[in-house]
């Protein structure tokens, strides 16, 4: 591999957000391991990869699970010598039922799934940055909206994305003196399979049902490849790219 090739992990790089942004930074000339939990889906990402003629690794991941992560970062170490993007990407969401019905499982998968498996990933790749030369690297965050301003019925997703802003702020903190910079991108509609029922109609503060609009996954690859592209000594802390029209600034 050509030493100046950047290297990234992509995690949920299978479907959606997380597989627009890893093509993305495959066209930049990044060499991606991609993460997720479904082979079959991975596989299709690195076909899409070889089609580029990029240097590409699928590498099925658990991120709720320690060992998981660790060889996760174990492998791309091994194949591509360093880590110079992480993208903590990979999310689920709980069924839009009043809070007092959610089920104690439903809220920890969420929470293991966004925050836990973040923390867990942004240790891994401490631990490579820290000591890899050249030193530091970059860690982008996925929150969302709701970390700024829930929909209703929401609280596991919305809980979690608060925690991402926390996370990426002690992230960026203690990183610092390491050359690790991290920030975080909140995203609102993309147009993906979790975002299809968009079109269709969904609740509203008011209690009504309405569809709302979505803007191109494309987008919000290409303003994750405009993060990763900055020095060390710069940093976009938080940058929110939503759908121009939905209902989401002011009162709708």
């Amino acid at each position: 591999m050509n030493p100046q090739t950047k290297v990234a992990i992509v995690t949920g790089a299978g479907s959606g957000v997380g597989k627009a942004a890893a093509l993305a930074l495959l066209r930049e000339g990044y060499a991606v391991a991609l993460a997720g939990r479904r082979a079959d889906a991975l596989e299709q990402v690195l076909a899409e990869a070889g089609q580029l003629g990029a240097q590409a690794l699928a590498v099925p991941t658990d991120v709720t699970n320690p060992a998981s992560v660790h060889a996760l970062f174990g492998r791309t170490k091994e194949a591509f010598g360093r880590l110079d993007l992480l993208f903590n990407n990979a999310g689920i969401g709980a069924p839009a039922v009043p809070l007092e019905e959610l089920a104690f499982e439903q809220w920890q998968a969420v929470v293991q799934t966004n925050l836990t498996g973040a923390f867990l990933c942004t240790q891994e790749a401490f631990r490579l940055m820290k000591h890899q030369s050249p030193r530091g690297g970059r860690i982008i965050n996925n929150g969302s909206i709701s970390a700024q301003t829930p929909r209703p019925n929401s609280a596991p997703y919305t809980a979690t994305k608060h925690a991402i802003s926390g996370l990426t702020k002690s992230t960026a903190l203690d990183g610092r003196e390491f050359d690790i910079a991290c920030g975080q991108i909140d995203i609102g509609n993309a147009a993906t399979e979790m975002t299809a029922r968009m079109k269709r109609g969904v609740l509203q503060a008011n209690g009504s049902l309405a569809p709302e609009p979505t803007m191109d996954v494309d987008a919000v690859a290409r303003a994750v490849v405009y993060m990763a592209s900055l020095p060390l000594d710069t940093n976009v802390l938080f940058m929110t790219v939503m759908a121009t029209r939905m209902p989401f600034v002011g009162r709708g």
